[in-house]
């Protein structure tokens, strides 16, 4: 019984060291950061056409809600 305790500690901190040590990388690095700020990197290159393409979107789906709306466009949730 107490060899069984034993093993599921180890087995618990085993998993608790194994979760906690895949938060510690997290973030780009110093030397990542350069090529990350492009404007080709960026999620709106183009502010026009993301405009025009959003106008678009929200006319084709005004009845519901568009990208991230809850309920339709009439009105009801």
């Amino acid at each position: 019984m107490k060899i069984k305790t034993l093993h599921m500690a180890a087995l618990a901190t085993s998993a608790a060291c194994l979760l906690l040590g895949g938060c510690s990388s997290l973030g780009a690095k110093s030397w990542d950061r350069d090529l990350m700020a492009r404007r080709s990197m960026q999620p709106v290159t183009h502010p026009l056409i993301a405009g025009a393409d959003d106008h678009i979107y929200f006319s084709k789906e005004g009845a519901s809600g568009g990208r991230s709306f809850d309920g339709g466009g009439c009105g009801c949730n």
